[in-house]
């Protein structure tokens, strides 16, 4: 990985001016000129370097991050701002905080324990949290730790020159009519649905995200930790995990399955060479910086069945935090507010307002609003689950089950193996 840090920081130096006097002093009979010795040069002023990790390696790479960054040191004169970009920053996340190498100011793993956010996270002010979605999902003991840096949703996002060459032309409102849709679009040689399969994590789309809010209840992942065999083939696991093997089935999907192509996903959708994604709405403005026309591309509900009414998802992106380890904790909780509240990151990526009070920008929400999904606000998963999804194994968050369940020759089998894990796991 190329160095992510800035290349240079920037310095500050005040020096003084030094002035030499003589003084003549008279006595009886002599006159012995004397100089003061000159006075010390004030010390160099020393910048205060606050260094940030990020996921968005992209924003890093492009300088949209920069230009955030010079905004708020023009108003903290003296300050450095830092980025390090992780593109598996769930994965490495955790290895960095263990060993107190997470910079000052970072984004709260989603798979961290409450408990356990006083020990690498500081506290933040309560006022930042007026007005904002989601105050309590990263709060224990009556102290909040992260403020989510956008809120989303999830659907499908569409290229509507793509739907237009295959000849549809309304989205589809049902399951049935989705199939429909990608056998057209399939026959036109367009990717239906581009499932970044190597990538990994865009599978838990499809798995643990489509499985708790399809339910209606929004802490039905967390109610998982009260059941021995959770994964049936009649329940939510299986609806959604049939969906998908059916997209992989009759060919809906991108050909190279196993490569991590996600990047190269971006230009297929952009370019109409591929039509859909099941992903959550910040990928709207990805894009956009990869060629298309905003006007191009659209944002529907997914359909996962046939019943004409359907759910949403609204759940906040990421939160961030303040290193409990930071030399620098005032600072740090100051970019925090400032790169929620003024920079510009939540319209220009795509994200609804974290601010309940705002109206969302973005005309593709206004879409996808328009369909009348009902929307279902995220819960904190609790420490009982976290910890029995340790215990067994099984990582929601990172999508690479979801590459076996899909697979699997047999998906009773499969999940019967994961009940085993998950009952062993609860005896513990």
């Amino acid at each position: 990985m190329t160095n992510l840090f800035r290349a240079a920081s920037k310095r500050l130096a005040r020096r003084g001016s030094t002035a030499f006097c003589a003084v003549l002093l008279f006595a009886s009979g002599c006159a012995n000129p004397a100089k003061e010795k000159p006075a010390p040069s004030p010390p160099e002023a020393r910048a205060q370097v606050l260094n940030v990790l990020t996921n968005r390696v992209d924003l890093i790479e492009n300088g949209v991050f920069e230009r955030y960054a010079q905004r708020f040191e023009a108003e903290h004169p003296g300050t450095d701002v830092r980025f390090e970009g992780l593109s598996d920053y769930a994965g490495d996340i955790m290895t960095r905080l263990s060993t107190r190498e997470a910079g000052d100011v970072l984004l709260i793993p989603t798979n961290m324990p409450a408990s356990e956010l006083p020990n690498f996270f500081a506290p933040l002010d309560e006022k930042l949290f007026d007005n904002m979605r989601f105050a309590d999902l990263r709060e224990y003991a009556g102290k909040r730790y992260g403020l989510a840096i956008g809120t989303t949703t999830d659907g499908i996002i569409y290229n509507k020159k793509a739907f237009k060459a295959a000849g549809i032309d309304a989205v589809p409102r049902t399951l049935d009519e989705f199939f429909a849709a990608c056998a057209k679009l399939k026959a036109r040689g367009i990717v239906p649905v581009y499932l970044n399969y190597g990538a990994k994590w865009p599978l838990k789309e499809w798995g643990d995200i489509l499985v708790n809010y399809s339910s209606g209840d929004p802490g039905y992942l967390n109610r998982m930790a009260e059941q021995d065999a959770p994964w049936q083939l009649d329940g939510k696991w299986g609806d959604s995990l049939k969906i998908v093997r059916q997209i992989v089935r009759e060919g809906y999907a991108e050909d190279r399955l196993f490569a991590n192509t996600w990047e190269i996903s971006k230009t297929e959708l952009a370019s109409g060479r591929a039509a859909m994604y099941f992903q959550g709405s910040w990928a709207i403005r990805q894009l956009i910086d990869a060629g298309a026309h905003s006007d191009e591309i659209g944002f529907f509900p997914f359909p996962y069945d046939n019943g004409g009414s359907y759910y949403a998802p609204l759940n906040p992106d990421y939160f961030v935090g303040v290193s409990k380890f930071s030399g620098e904790p005032e600072l740090a909780e100051e970019w925090v507010e400032f790169f929620v509240k003024k920079s510009g990151f939540v319209d220009d990526w795509g994200f609804l307002p974290v601010d309940h009070t705002q109206s969302p920008k973005l005309p593709q929400f206004r879409e996808f609003l328009s369909l009348n999904p009902k929307l279902v606000e995220g819960v904190q998963m609790t420490d009982d689950f976290i910890g029995l999804a340790d215990r067994a194994d099984f990582s929601f968050w990172s999508g690479g089950y979801m590459q076996e369940l899909i697979a699997a020759d047999d998906l009773g089998a499969a999940f019967g193996e994961l009940n085993r894990s998950w009952a062993e796991a609860r005896e513990d």
